[in-house]
Parts: structure tokens; C-alpha cells; sequence
């Protein structure tokens, strides 16, 4: 009975534990602190496919350390390893640098910076234990996923671009390049990473091309996939180092051409950093030049689409008149609108093309 009561003892203090060891204060709060911040923020990168033993008392040892450091932003750690997006004050940077490359874990890593940065890119931690690092659907034991492509640099990459039946690809979803991407690049019309997979080795398999180049936003779906296209039996594969943010970091470090036109689209507040000045999507109601992100206001549609300042004025930031109308809807009413929505990339691609 003694030894009973002893493990529930415990339970209850692992629970507890991890019930600490995540941000709970609700975010019009944490957004409200982050803007009042007398310092500013580096957003940055990193990932590392890696055997990562016991995952959980991995992510809590880096709450612990990170949430030490006021760093902010998404990780997910898995057993295959480790991808974050996070911003740190500037004034810790080097001490966060020092732990990473003192982490056996995560020593070696790109620290990616951002393009363009702010600062407001996260207000919180976030570290989440997945069963994947990355939604890929692909089985890791049926192939060696750290037999991957040559890195190229900006410089390499600029050169191979141009070598005989070379194919680029672009392994991001539809609405990042839309906004995005190298000149000549192939772009998947999909929704996810995990849909692009057999659509683009399909292609691949129909034009059997010298040179297969792959680029992506920071580089880890490029690390997956170019180990999965050697096992394939494909050659010569090559991959773009820390993917497009690296990219536009050496462009402009080394007075380069950038290949890669438009803006690069992140996955936090910020939704984009601008790479060049070209603007290459149009705005989805209007038709005009634009290439500025954003959720509907109507939290009941949350659809991501592209809007040029004339109609964010004019709708409100919403996608729709209908929506508009919602938003100005007491808020219990919209509440109740809100209850069983899923927001999916999916659902963008078919709003879109009601709009169209």
C-alpha cells in the first residue's frame, strides 16, 4: 500500500513538473509584454536530424534552459531529432549560442538568422514533443536519412544553376512560393510537404535529369527528402545550405545575384521577409501586385491569403464581405461561430479558388 501511495507520489510530481514547464498566460498579455520590451530580439533556426533517446527529458531540460535565456518561439523535438524557430534578446545571444554548441544534442548546428527581423516574430516558448520533426510520411527505417546531398553555398549554388539538364525544385507549399522563389523553379502545386514527396519523384522519374537541385526555407525538408531521392537511386542531388534564409544572407554578404526573387515566407508573426524588391503575387480579391500575408480577422475563418493595403482597408483585414459582417458580430455570437473549426493549409487552397 506504502509503495502504492509512493508511485502516485511521483506521477502527481511528474505532472505537476510539466505542468510548470509551459506558458499558459493568455496572449493578448504575452503580446503586450514582448512590444514593451526595453530590448531587442535575433529570431533564428536551427534543426538536426539526430537519435534523440528519451525526447521528453530532452524537451524539459530545454524549457528549463531556454525559458532561463527569455527565449521565445516553436520547437519540436522528436526521436529523429530536433527543429526550432525561436527568437532570443540580443544581449543573450552569445550565451545561447555557447549552450547549443555545448549540447551534444544540438552541437554543430546552422544557427540560421532571419532576413528581415523585428523582433516580434514569437511571444512565447513553445516545445512540443512530436512523433516527427517533420510531417513527411515517410518511413525512416527504410532508408539512411543521414545519407544526404552535397551542401552548396550561395556561390555553388549560383554556378550549378546553370549546368546542362539541371532541374530546381521547390519543396515548399504552394503559398510560399506564390509569393517566392528561384527563377525557372519547379513548384509543386501542393498543400504540404508530405503531398510533394511523390508528385515531385514521379517528375523526377519522367525527366531523369543530370542535376537535381533542392531548395527550401532553412534547409531541413531539403535534408529528408535529398536522402530519400539517393535511396531512390538519383545521382546527383544537391541541396542550398540553410536553405533560402542563407541564401539572401550570403547574397547580400558577398554582392551576388540572388537567383531567388520575391520575399520568404516564415511560419511565425512576421510572414514573410523580403529577399528582393520584386513583387510576384497578386492581392486575392483585387487582382493588384501584393505579396503581404495574413490570417482573416474573422477568427472563425482564419484563411491565410494575400491582401494589398487598398482592400485590408476596406474588408477590414478579412477575406470576404460575409466575414467582415462577422467581425462586427457581438462577441459571444462569433464564439459560437468558432466552435469546431479546423484551420488547415487545405482549406486555404479551396477558399482560394472560391474567391478566384
Amino acid at each position: 500500500m506504502a509503495d502504492r501511495i509512493q508511485v502516485k507520489k511521483i506521477t502527481f510530481a511528474k505532472i505537476l513538473f510539466r505542468m510548470i514547464l509551459h506558458n499558459k498566460i493568455d496572449k493578448e498579455i504575452l503580446k503586450t509584454q514582448l512590444a514593451a520590451e526595453p530590448f531587442r530580439r535575433i529570431t533564428l533556426s536551427f534543426y538536426k536530424f539526430i537519435e534523440i533517446e528519451d525526447p521528453q527529458a530532452f524537451r524539459d531540460g530545454l524549457y528549463l534552459a531556454f525559458e532561463a535565456m527569455q527565449v521565445f518561439g516553436r520547437i519540436y523535438v522528436a526521436k529523429e531529432g530536433i527543429n526550432a524557430q525561436i527568437s532570443v534578446p540580443e544581449h543573450r545571444f552569445s550565451e545561447l549560442e555557447k549552450y547549443i554548441q555545448a549540447d551534444t544534442t544540438m552541437h554543430g548546428v546552422l544557427l540560421n538568422r532571419a532576413i528581415e527581423d523585428d523582433g516580434k516574430s514569437f511571444y512565447k516558448l513553445k516545445i512540443l514533443v512530436k512523433y516527427k520533426i517533420l510531417s513527411d510520411g515517410l518511413d525512416n527505417s527504410s532508408f539512411d536519412i543521414y545519407d544526404t546531398a552535397q551542401h552548396l553555398d550561395a556561390v555553388s549554388y549560383n554556378e550549378k544553376l546553370n549546368a546542362p539538364n539541371t532541374v530546381v525544385i521547390d519543396l515548399r507549399n504552394h503559398y510560399e512560393h506564390e509569393v517566392g522563389h528561384f527563377k525557372n523553379a519547379i513548384l509543386p502545386d501542393v498543400d504540404t510537404y508530405k503531398e510533394s514527396i511523390p508528385v515531385i519523384v514521379d517528375m523526377l522519374q519522367e525527366k531523369q535529369p543530370e542535376n537535381i537541385m533542392l531548395y527550401c526555407t532553412g534547409g531541413i525538408r531539403c535534408e529528408k527528402f535529398s536522402a530519400y531521392l539517393r535511396n531512390k537511386g538519383f545521382k546527383n542531388v544537391f541541396q542550398l545550405k540553410g536553405g533560402v534564409i542563407n541564401y539572401a544572407h550570403q547574397v547580400k554578404q558577398r554582392h551576388l545575384e540572388s537567383h531567388f526573387i520575391g520575399k520568404n515566407f516564415v511560419f511565425d508573426d512576421r510572414m514573410g521577409e523580403r529577399v528582393t524588391d520584386d513583387v510576384i503575387a497578386k492581392c486575392h480579391q483585387c487582382g493588384k501586385p501584393a505579396d503581404t500575408h495574413l490570417n482573416c480577422a474573422n477568427d472563425a475563418c482564419h484563411l491565410l491569403f494575400i491582401q494589398c493595403e487598398e482592400c485590408s482597408a476596406q474588408y477590414e483585414k478579412c477575406c470576404s464581405e460575409e466575414c467582415q459582417q462577422t467581425i462586427h458580430l457581438p462577441e459571444n455570437v462569433q464564439k459560437e461561430l468558432r466552435k469546431g473549426k479546423v484551420h488547415a493549409n487545405a482549406h486555404h487552397k479551396g477558399r482560394l479558388e472560391q474567391m478566384a
